[in-house]
């Protein structure tokens, strides 16, 4: 999947520099928004509208059908020529929706099955309606992860409200291809989120990886990079092996083949959460297709517990598909002992 910025250039774009050197007399004048001639690079912000007020990256008029034509060529060459499997676009909420019918019409009429990813940071639905994109970078998703497992700054049941809004933000076929991040070029490492405590850490990748949507893990989160706001968590990915924390490495690996292996931890079934008042500082929700279910406990707590399963489950068998351990279903209640930010995954 590449990534394309189709909302503005960078300053030494030739046909911008055209611009700057000619001014008026331009072929390109058209391409920019421009207010009055000469381009005035040095004021703030400058006579032409641009991302973030950055003279260097100037806005293009995407209304503009030569401009159009130039994008959606970069669109369908790399489908074309290298066979690409999905488009990322930078800053989509920033261009129009007329421009982005027309992109998804060019390249999917190359490739019906490429993914169309927006970065867009809020609720997303004028762009996910069928006509512009498959799925955006799933943000409010990540802010209620990061809010609870690593800054510990809202309560269970708060964040059980939180994500049944973003869940109800979209239809289901969107939520099963949404974009489901913890971090990202354009945001601190989750693992310096959460105080480098990998337990938490682990404890997010256990909530993602059986949570629906599609699952992204940044470059090197897997193993335990760390570091503050870009450039920090732009840092180069260590090779050396003896840098990777193997242990969180061997969590996410694991939980990714029960991904693969049960179909009701990625996106079959229907999800839904338990009350949080059943057992305070844990979450739990379930996935079942109707015949089979699985129940995942999280405890949010630094200090182990004991969870009551709310189910009448005698003479039902029991797995916990994490460890593999069966549960005798004799007994009119069951516990679950779960250690500090520990989880569980269990077929019912």
């Amino acid at each position: 999947m590449l990534d394309a910025v189709f909302n503005h250039s960078g300053f030494y774009f030739p046909h911008f520099q055209d611009v700057l050197e000619n001014g008026e007399k331009s072929p390109y004048r058209d391409w920019f928004h421009i207010k009055y001639f000469p381009l005035d690079t040095e004021q703030t912000p400058p006579n032409y509208d641009t991302f973030a007020f950055e003279a260097a990256m100037p806005k293009l008029n995407t209304e503009n059908k030569e401009v159009q034509e130039y994008l959606l060529e970069v669109g369908r060459y790399w489908v074309k020529e290298f066979d690409i499997d999905g488009w990322r676009l930078d800053v989509a909420n920033e261009v129009d929706h007329h421009f982005w019918r027309i992109f998804r019409s060019e390249v999917k009429s190359i490739k019906p099955d490429l993914y169309i990813l927006g970065e867009i940071w809020h609720d997303s639905m004028p762009w996910l309606r069928g006509d512009q994109f498959d799925a955006v970078m799933n943000y409010p998703f990540t802010t209620n992860l990061i809010n609870l497992f690593a800054k510990q700054s809202i309560s269970p049941s708060k964040f059980i409200e939180n994500l049944t809004s973003v869940i109800h933000m979209y239809p289901k076929n969107v939520n099963e291809v949404n974009f489901n991040l913890v971090g990202s070029h354009d945001t601190p490492r989750i693992l310096t989120e959460c105080g480098e405590d990998i337990r938490r850490l682990k404890q997010i990748y256990s909530f993602m990886l059986t949570f629906i949507g599609t699952p992204c893990i940044y470059y090197g989160d897997e193993i335990g990079m760390t570091g503050e706001q870009d450039p920090g968590c732009r840092k180069c990915f260590p090779w050396e092996r003896e840098k990777h924390n193997q242990e969180l490495f061997q969590h996410v690996q694991k939980h990714i083949a029960l991904r693969s292996t049960h179909p009701l931890l990625a996106n079959e079934g229907i999800l839904s959460f338990l009350p949080a008042d059943l057992h305070e500082g844990c979450i739990s929700f379930t996935k079942s297709n109707g015949e089979d279910t699985i129940l995942i406990l999280l405890n949010c707590r630094d200090e182990e517990t004991a969870y009551s399963l709310p189910f009448d489950l005698k003479g039902k068998k029991i797995v916990n598909l994490w460890n593999e351990e069966e549960f005798a279903a004799e007994a009119d209640t069951i516990e679950v002992e779960l250690e500090e930010y520990g989880f569980a995954i269990l077929q019912l």
